[in-house]
Order: structure tokens, then C-alpha cells, then sequence
């Protein structure tokens, strides 16, 4: 299985490059390909321009976004690796859904009715933030990531997300956490690929 990983964290200590690089070992020791897109580490810019808008009207797109639909393309399963802040994806994540994600290669209208472009690739999504999962619920956040993020960005452009991991209470994390996180990823990312 083809694997891009779309990833973004400004600080290599983090809890999330952690998870990046679990998430790796494992694919590449199953015997899975495997491409990252660290979009710190990429200066990637995710500001969506009115040039960028108006390109993507007739199908012009910026070599930048062009590169990284191509890894898109290419891969079989997509995996996000992203901390919640304020509720939401990071900036340059963000930035990245609204430029990559343009009109035509990942949604379109036919006569009106959305149709999702991505279909046939799977999706995955890690999450770290700090509040715990229980008061996420308690207030209806954790419904409302699930909308915002996995209906209204990936469902909406045709992926099947796999799963949506949700590690809360982060930023204090014990290492028993941070180990039942780490064989959480191991068991989901540990398949073996046979090949004929």
C-alpha cells in the first residue's frame, strides 16, 4: 500500500513528530511505501490567494499545489498528523485543505449535487490536544471535530476515513499515555502486505 503522510508540527520534540515517526517505522517495516509531507519543514504556504482562486476556476493550479495533489494521487491511504489548536487544525494544515483540496481535483458539482473526487483512498487522522475527551463531549466537541473535519472536509471530497484518533490531555500526557498511544498506532499501522 502506497501511504502519504501529511503532516504538521513546527517543534521535532513534540508529541506529534512522535506519532509521525511510530506511524513510519511501522508502515515501513510491513513492507509499505510510504511518502511524508512535513509542511513546517516545507515552508509550505498556506495562504489561498485570489490568483490561486481564480486559477483554480479553469483548471491552473500553482506548481506547489500541483506536487503535492501528484503525492495525493499517488497514494493509496492518507495520513493526517496534526495537533488541535483552538479547536481546530492548525493554520498551514488549514492552508493546505484550501489550496490542495481545490475545485476539481478533490470535489466538484455535477448539475448542482457535490461529488467527492478522492473516492477509492482511505484516510486516517491523528489528533493530539489538551483538553480531555471528556469535557469534549460534555460540550459537544468532540461531535463537532467529527463534522467540521471528517464530513465536512474528507467524507465531502471522497475519502473513507478509517479512523480518527483523538489523544487528549496532551500536554501532561504520563508515559502509561503516551504508551497505550503508541500501540494504538503500532496495531493500526502494523499490517503486513503480501505480494503476489
Amino acid at each position: 500500500m502506497k501511504n502519504l503522510i501529511v503532516y504538521a508540527h513546527p517543534n521535532s520534540t513534540s508529541l506529534n513528530h512522535y506519532f509521525k515517526q511510530i506511524v513510519m517505522e511501522n508502515l515501513e517495516k510491513s513492507g509499505q511505501e510510504v511518502i511524508i509531507r512535513d509542511l513546517n519543514a516545507l515552508h509550505f504556504n498556506p495562504v489561498l490567494s485570489l490568483e490561486d482562486m481564480n486559477g483554480q476556476r479553469v483548471g491552473e493550479i500553482a506548481d506547489e499545489v500541483k506536487r503535492e495533489q501528484d503525492f495525493i494521487s499517488w497514494a493509496d491511504r492518507i495520513v493526517f498528523i496534526y495537533p488541535i489548536w483552538w479547536t481546530g487544525m492548525p493554520a498551514i494544515m488549514k492552508g493546505y485543505v484550501d489550496r490542495v483540496f481545490s475545485y476539481g481535483f478533490a470535489y466538484r458539482y455535477d448539475k448542482g449535487i457535490q461529488k467527492g473526487l478522492l473516492t477509492g483512498k482511505q484516510t486516517i487522522i491523528i489528533n493530539s490536544h489538551g483538553k480531555s475527551n471528556t469535557e469534549y463531549e460534555s460540550i459537544g466537541m468532540d461531535k463537532a471535530l467529527i463534522l467540521t473535519s471528517d464530513f465536512g472536509i474528507f467524507k465531502y471530497c471522497g475519502l473513507e476515513v478509517q479512523k480518527h484518533f483523538y489523544f487528549d490531555k496532551a500536554d501532561r500526557a504520563s508515559d502509561e499515555n503516551i504508551s497505550e498511544w503508541t500501540s494504538q498506532l503500532q496495531e493500526m499501522f502494523q499490517e503486513k502486505v503480501v505480494c503476489d
